[in-house]
């Protein structure tokens, strides 16, 4: 939804989402809001903890009424989960209520990026994290390009330059409006 004051990052684990939305919250006087971040706060404690007690539906649904939520709020800059695009309603909020830039990144980046990060829960006690990650983008490439209002290609690129090119390509923000009931 271009016109919108705000921003939501799409894209998948080590595609820089929340380094690129910090740094594009700096440059544009909008607020960040990582919805990973929220999710622990919200919870007390961390996503791997709660994948390991509720499952991966589990997490699911608390990153469903959490997105309900930050969508509405005004002014955002958004980093999602990179699996934030999985439930149809969720893409339907990101869609509706902002501007959804897919920070698209190859898999060797995203392989090179998060390594064997123990944060990670679909990589945990994964051998081969390459491959779980090119299983995860044959799946999720499709909807963060059905979604997505801008791609931003990431690879070797610095956070400020890709926070850039996002402002440069959207031009301006519009002035605040009423938020989304």
């Amino acid at each position: 939804m271009l016109g919108s004051r705000n921003i939501f990052l799409v894209g998948p684990m080590g595609s820089g989402k929340t380094a690129v939305g910090k740094q594009l919250a700096r440059l544009s006087g909008l607020q960040f809001v990582d919805s990973d971040a929220e999710i622990e706060r919200r919870t007390g404690v961390d996503i791997v903890m709660i994948f390991e007690k509720e499952g991966e539906a589990g997490f699911r649904q608390r990153e469903r009424e959490a997105l309900d939520e930050l969508t509405r709020r005004e002014g955002v800059v958004l980093s999602t989960g990179g699996g934030a695009i999985l439930l149809p309603e969720n893409r339907a909020h990101l869609r509706q209520r902002g501007t959804v830039v897919y920070l698209e990144t190859s898999v060797a980046q995203q392989a090179h990026r998060v390594g064997t990060a123990r944060s990670r829960p679909l990589l945990a006690g994964v051998d081969d994290p390459a491959r779980r990650l090119a299983e995860l983008m044959q799946v999720r490439a499709p909807l963060y390009h059905e979604v997505a209002d801008l791609v931003v290609r990431t690879d070797d690129r610095h956070v400020r330059v890709v926070a850039e090119q996002i402002l440069n390509d959207l031009g301006p923000l519009p002035a605040a409006g009423p938020p989304y009931t």
